[in-house]
């Protein structure tokens, strides 16, 4: 059996100036980055501002196991598979982090005969967009640094400086450091922490950035510190956002490049949906819904978090509103939720598979509250049987939801077409398109909301610490109020703790840390044992990736 990376060789990809040419993208919109990849810049958009939008497909999953689930393959392959049936289609995709590329997850480019290409490319440096991130989010934290080291005119408080740096890497032993050590002139010693690069507000800015205007604006914007009397300091007070957005002026553009079957597929952005907001870029979203008819995007990890915040933040920024909602599921996946070990998932146990299932109807009623059509999509596996399949089947019956089954990994396009006739018969199905909640409710009240409707909880616990800092919040700026959140939780499980598995009832959402993100225009909420910055993993993935002398590589997935 060939591993994903030698599909990924074998494929036949079109020059990207085929690709662009065929979506109507003329050759002065394209910025080419070698012969497979290449950037689209506003040109392209503004002629195309009074083109009809596409219809708009979100694909999620259930909570995320050591099973898999497959939702970027889905997604690859559901694109593939309705460009089979004559509808013009473009997918929009996350690019891959580094930090899980070489960590324990891989990478993010599908799998089997349902990815995008190019697969080295796109699960690496890609086109630089997550190192301009990380340079200028960096840049800020050394502005603020020297600002101390130069006297200190704004009277910053070290004690309370908020924005901490970035790399996109994983690397626990950043999470707590101390800077500034040695003479004099090295700076002024203090406390300061690192975040992996996609849990950054500058990743959620670029991903939520209307233009480059905009982008700017919202750099100003981002509260960095508190002064000694108590008032606020942003990036503006620095003079920051000018450089910032310098760094970021071709980041911000989105990237397009194709599947193993020559589908059109645009990537750009990459915030983790369990410590930040999880979907790719606003400009990549509506740029797919200007090239084709169909346009299919995704939201990270399971849809308690990244479908959740696609919709109540996403959609609620951008006036987005999808006309249908791919759930992925694998009966793999749920005989684990019902409790039976990884090394046992091959075995039939239809048993296990319906306590399990309570995941899946979990999610079908949380996404149902949006009042979008449904399908659930079942990524097949040899070992799963009728019997299971069936079982399946009558949960999502049960639950007012299409079903279909996947197997595009194996099949590509072809293995998808059932799902893609039930996706494009959702799409005509009616819609009435509705956020969870309200922008005038408090910030407590908007936690709660989500912990009761989505995650199942009883009640939500805030910490002193995060009751003091939603009190400091709302009283910094009126409009704070309105900002929707940002939850940062375990994908694992409906609830806060990972080892929680199915559908867990009679718990607490435990809030610890609430921040501000100014910028972006949320507040991001901790929950539980969540962290910013991951560690790696006792045999990480980077221990089985290595390059010969003529460049081939191993062991990318």
């Amino acid at each position: 059996m060939l591993t994903d990376i030698e599909i990924a060789r074998q494929a036949q990809m079109k020059p990207i100036t085929e690709i662009a040419d065929k979506l109507g993208v003329l050759p002065e919109e394209l910025e080419q980055y070698g012969h497979y990849k290449a950037k689209i810049n506003d040109a392209f958009l503004n002629r195309m501002a009074d083109r009809p939008d596409a219809k708009l497909i979100l694909v999620t999953a259930i909570n995320p196991t050591p099973a898999g689930e497959g939702k970027t393959t889905t997604t690859v392959g559901l694109g593939m598979a309705m460009e089979k049936l004559g509808h013009k289609t473009v997918i929009a995709l996350r690019e891959p982090s580094l930090g899980p590329v070489f960590g324990v997850k891989g990478g993010a480019a599908g799998g089997g005969y349902a990815q995008v290409v190019p697969m080295e490319d796109i699960n690496l440096h890609f086109t630089g967009d997550f190192h301009a991130i990380t340079a200028a989010n960096n840049l800020l934290c050394a502005l603020i640094d020297n600002h101390l080291q130069q006297g200190n005119a704004l009277q910053i408080d070290p004690r309370r400086i908020l924005f901490g740096r970035v790399t996109d890497t994983n690397d626990r032993a950043l999470r707590n450091v101390v800077i500034g050590l040695g003479k004099k002139v090295d700076g002024v010693p203090r406390e300061d922490h690192f975040m992996i690069t996609v849990a950054s507000e500058v990743m959620a800015i670029l991903c939520l950035a209307a233009d480059l205007e905009d982008l700017k604006n919202r750099l100003g914007n981002i509260l960095v510190a508190y002064k000694y009397d108590n008032s606020p300091v942003y990036a503006r007070d620095l003079n920051a956002q000018g450089s910032m957005a310098t760094l970021l002026k071709d980041a911000i553009k989105p990237n397009l490049v194709q599947t193993l079957e020559n589908t059109p597929a645009i990537i750009h952005g990459g915030p983790f949906a369990n410590i930040a907001h999880g979907c790719n870029s606003v400009r990549a979203t509506k740029l797919a819904m200007k090239l084709g008819d169909y346009a299919i995007t995704e939201a990270g990890f399971g849809a308690d978090l990244g479908a959740e915040k696609f919709l109540d933040i996403k959609c609620r920024f951008a006036g987005l509103a999808p006309s249908a909602i791919v759930l992925v599921a694998t009966v793999r996946a749920l005989k684990y939720n019902g409790g039976v070990p990884k090394t046992e998932l091959k075995t039939e146990d239809v048993e296990a598979l319906r306590r399990g299932g309570v995941n899946l109807e979990a999610h079908i009623e949380n996404l149902k509250q949006y009042g979008v059509p449904v399908v659930v999509a079942v990524n097949r596996f040899d070992t799963d049987s009728q019997a299971e399949l069936d079982e399946v089947a009558a949960i999502c019956e049960r639950c007012g939801a299409d079903f279909a089954l996947s197997d595009v990994f194996a099949r590509g396009g072809d293995g998808g077409l059932e799902l893609a006739e039930k996706v494009v018969a959702a799409c005509e199905k009616p819609s009435d398109f509705k956020l969870l909640y309200d922008d005038e409710l408090s910030i407590k009240e908007k936690i709660e909301c989500i912990a009761k409707n989505i995650y199942g909880a009883k009640g939500v616990k805030f910490d002193a610490a995060a009751s003091k800092a939603i009190a400091e919040i709302e009283a910094l700026d009126e409009s704070y109020k309105k900002f929707p959140v940002c939850m940062a939780k375990t994908q694992y499980s409906l609830s806060d703790d990972a080892t929680k598995l199915g559908r867990p009832t009679v718990f607490e959402i435990t809030v610890r840390e609430v921040r501000l993100s100014a910028g972006a225009g949320f507040v991001v909420v901790l929950t539980g044992a969540v962290m910013t910055m991951p560690g790696l993993p006792k045999v990480p993935a980077a221990d089985r990736i290595d390059v010969d002398g003529e460049g081939n590589i191993t062991g990318l997935f």
